[in-house]
């Protein structure tokens, strides 16, 4: 018997519990180039120079340290900016399968999350 396995962060959306009806809770963003391949549910911020998007980085001073939007889904930003769809207002999140880069803290994913709240995406 064939065993499957399957990356709990695969799926588009997986994160989200409700969000405003229509497409108020989405917009198309910009995520920057050289941001890498990010997941579905992955915590971003926006880089104030450019208003393009990267992973959230609370050691950043561009920006990026605030969180201001959740990816929709996936993508590889590796060499190219790439399009793509997140949750930026009147969404609620599991804040446990939310995607964090590496060496996040604990003490920066609240601070994260609230900054989050602010703008509308409350973390349950």
């Amino acid at each position: 018997m064939t065993i499957l396995t399957e990356d709990r962060f695969s799926g588009a959306a997986h994160y989200i519990v409700s969000e405003a009806t229509g497409y108020r809770s989405r917009e198309q963003i910009v995520i920057a180039s050289g941001a890498g391949k990010l997941k579905p549910g992955a915590v971003l911020g926006k880089v104030t120079a450019s208003g393009k998007y990267v992973a959230f980085d609370p050691d950043a001073e561009t920006g990026a340290e605030t969180a201001a939007a959740i990816l929709y889904e996936g993508c590889d930003a590796t060499d190219t900016d790439v399009r793509r769809t997140a949750s930026v207002r009147d969404t609620e999140v599991h804040a446990d399968v939310l995607v964090w880069a590496d060496g996040t803290t604990d003490i920066e994913k609240t601070a994260a999350l609230a900054d989050l709240a602010a703008a509308g995406i409350i973390g349950r």
